[in-house]
């Protein structure tokens, strides 16, 4: 029968090894949202700027140039955004190996467009959405903006009153509506980003410190237990050393005790690692959906209120077995954790996607297949069930609802 993880390490180690992973998955729909409305609004910009230069009279050759640049314009502003992903507090304002391309194709844009239609919107706003993209600090950036923004809107009067009286204003009005917000849209995309990546890192870095606090916890405990029972064996052997000359009855007294005191040390350390492996089976639950997540896998769990009665003894060695053979061997598109009483018996049901066979070996050693998972559920008076629908695949497993067991459930 294999030997359930410690959770305190186990909980440090899965934080460790997914810390990357926490931005990268876990919000990763969040950024698309932000990016795609972006580089859509990017593209209603450069659209109805095409569509305003065909309504007001400019010439096909024209408008097709100032369209084409406009895609290419938008395309360069890829870059940047989807830099500003990963980016940190510490990184340079502009990464020139990377940006100076989308900055030269901006200004570039920005002229010829400008020159060619006379608007001076036109001529600096590639410009100007480029660098909102760089990694501006919180505070500059907002100055940023707000200027860019004032400007926008000096050069959209200016160019309404002077540059085309001759052309309708209402249709020049709503492309400088568009072209004015683009910035700042930019920019409040771009806060929520930041604010959302933020409480993600604060969840990674908060998890990593209650896995240390609990590992130093643990170190504590261990050192206080193993450093009184080998402080009292050191001295039962040196009073057996000085007695065995002169009464060696006396001598092999103390040998016996000091035998004794190991007995104690080896079943204080059981009883200490038995107690921070039982954790709640909420927590189990808990911990199995976050790692569910972490990988990829879009995961939720039901949990009946009176869990804290369930065995966790039993189901949690269950719950972690299941868990892991999902991650191993499941499609990894989803995954449904429950754990409910009826009937006088604690049923814990886990179902995942399974299109290239049965996710779960049949015996993979040392207990940790279906045959392991059978042999736990019987050993606590259960049973296992395994079901399979197309590419659903399905593990139950029954146990009785023994309130005893309440009573093994620690928290560590």
């Amino acid at each position: 029968m294999s030997i359930p993880p410690d959770p305190a390490s186990a909980a440090a180690a899965s934080t460790e090894a997914r810390g990357s992973l926490r931005l990268t998955r876990n919000i990763t729909a969040t950024w698309w949202y932000v990016s795609i409305a972006v580089v859509v609004f990017e593209l209603m910009v450069a659209g109805f700027l095409v569509s305003t230069l065909a309504e007001v009279g400019f010439g096909a050759l024209t408008t097709a140039a100032v369209g084409v640049g406009g895609l290419l314009w938008w395309a360069s502003t890829l870059v940047p955004l989807f830099d500003y992903r990963h980016r940190t507090a510490d990184a340079p304002l502009v990464n020139w190996r990377r940006h100076l391309m989308p900055l030269a194709v901006a200004a570039a844009y920005g002229l010829a467009a400008g020159l060619a239609t006379g608007v001076w919107v036109i001529g600096v706003l590639p410009l100007i959405q480029v660098v909102m993209l760089l990694n501006w600090p919180p505070g500059v950036r907002l100055r940023v903006v707000l200027a860019a923004t004032a400007l926008l809107v000096a050069l959209a009067v200016i160019d309404m009153r002077v540059t085309l009286t001759d052309d309708p204003a209402e249709v020049w009005a709503q492309y400088f509506f568009l072209a004015v917000f683009l910035p700042m849209i930019t920019v409040s995309s771009l806060w929520s980003w930041d604010v959302l990546a933020a409480l993600d890192r604060a969840r990674t870095s908060e998890a990593r410190l209650a896995a240390t606090q609990e590992r130093l916890r643990l170190a504590n405990d261990v050192h206080d237990l193993q450093g009184h029972h080998l402080q009292v064996v050191a001295l039962q052997l040196e009073l057996a050393e000085r007695l065995m000359p002169r009464d060696p009855a006396a001598g092999m007294e103390q040998l016996r005790a000091a035998r004794a005191s190991v007995d104690d040390a080896r079943q204080g350390t059981r009883d200490l690692a038995t107690r921070f492996r039982s954790v709640p089976l909420r927590d189990e639950l808990a911990n199995a959906v976050d790692l569910l997540r972490a990988a990829g896998t879009e995961a939720e769990a039901t949990v009946a209120p009176d869990a804290s009665l369930a065995p966790a003894s039993a189901l949690g060695p269950v719950i972690r077995e299941t868990t892991t053979n999902v991650l191993r061997h499941g499609g990894g598109r989803w995954a449904r954790l429950s754990l409910t009483r009826t009937d006088g018996s604690w049923r814990y049901e886990i179902s995942n996607d399974a299109p290239n066979g049965v996710p779960v070996p049949a015996d993979t050693g040392g207990g940790s297949g279906l045959e392991g998972l059978a042999l736990r559920a019987a050993e606590a008076g259960g049973a296992l069930e395994v079901h399979r629908e197309g590419e659903t695949f399905t593990v139950v497993v029954t146990v009785p609802a023994d309130e005893g067991f309440a009573g093994e459930e620690v928290a560590g």
